[in-house]
């Protein structure tokens, strides 16, 4: 099982900079890949970056390669997604989701089929 819960969204000018975190609370043995998803206004909800449980493989949107980076930190259990040259195509709800695996320890999947614990969501508003 795994509790998930986001903060730092908030209103930002285009051109700026937010830090998400995912505080992830977990009561399995398994490890677990955790991505980055968003909705914004009147679209399905994409994907938008993964990190493995290894932290070593990561995967990115193509909207947001070169602009955002994810990382975690095992020790403290908290996803971070970093978000830099933000533009108003970036506004939507961010969660941040997640599933245990057994063997598989440097894999992410694009799929959000493969997520199946999410968290509330936080709001990331770009406009100027």
């Amino acid at each position: 099982q795994l509790q998930l819960v986001e903060s730092g969204g908030g209103l930002v000018q285009p051109g700026g900079s937010l830090r998400l975190s995912c505080a992830v609370a977990q009561y399995t043995s398994d490890n677990y890949y955790i991505g980055w998803l968003r909705q914004a206004p009147g679209k399905e909800r994409e994907f938008v970056s993964c990190v493995s449980s290894s932290g070593v493989v990561t995967n990115y949107a193509d909207s947001v390669k070169g602009r955002f980076t994810i990382s975690r930190d095992n020790a403290k259990n908290v996803v971070y997604l970093q978000m830099n040259s933000l533009k108003a195509g970036d506004t939507a709800v961010y969660y941040c989701a997640s599933e245990p695996v057994i063997r598989h320890s440097n894999y992410c999947p694009r799929d959000l089929l493969e997520y199946n614990h999410w968290g509330q969501g936080t709001q990331v508003t770009v406009s100027s």
